[in-house]
């Protein structure tokens, strides 16, 4: 009996050994990976440089503080595409918070107001994408709201190639 109970007690103190070593890995991981996170302009200008050095749309997201729908398309679609690295050479994503009062640099160089930019892309609901050309010109449909998160991130790949063939397609000379 004596040599069971020690064969099960040295059992749960391996199985908890194992256990507690696999979490320091996995949180050893975590720590290492660095938080990627869908950045917030201050300069739409600069952010329109870089898409146009990619050849890619620039996707912006204007989102406000607590609002649950702003989360879900940041952290289960906007935040995945940043990581995987799949979405590098298709679109340039930043974010636009409604509920920020400070004034950011325009398409043009100049400095606007945030809510001023959301009138001007008729986005007054959060979440709103839009899909703009380096130059601010919206170039595929905008995505309002979230209405079903099983279609969402399809909607979201139709609108990023709308925009990447707009783009990517000569405009034609009218005579």
């Amino acid at each position: 009996m004596y040599h069971k109970l020690l064969l099960g007690t040295v059992l749960v103190l391996t199985a908890l050994s194992v256990w507690a070593m696999d979490r320091d890995i996995d949180e050893g991981v975590a720590a290492a990976a660095p938080a990627i996170e869908v950045l917030e302009s201050r300069d739409l200008a600069a952010d329109a440089r870089l898409a146009a050095e990619r050849g890619v749309p620039l996707l912006v997201m204007f989102a406000q503080e607590g609002c649950a729908y702003c989360e879900v398309v940041e952290s289960e679609f906007l935040r995945p595409m940043l990581i995987s690295g799949d979405y590098d050479d298709r679109v340039v994503i930043r974010k636009l918070m409604l509920d920020n009062f400070d004034s950011i640099r325009d398409f043009d160089g100049d400095m606007v107001e945030v809510e001023d930019l959301a009138m001007r892309y008729r986005a007054p609901l959060t979440p709103t994408l839009v899909f703009l050309s380096p130059q601010g010109r919206e170039i595929a449909p905008r995505l309002i709201g979230v209405g079903t998160v099983d279609f969402y991130g399809g909607d979201l790949d139709d609108r990023i190639d709308r925009a990447l063939t707009k783009l990517r397609t000569p405009a034609v000379a009218v005579q």
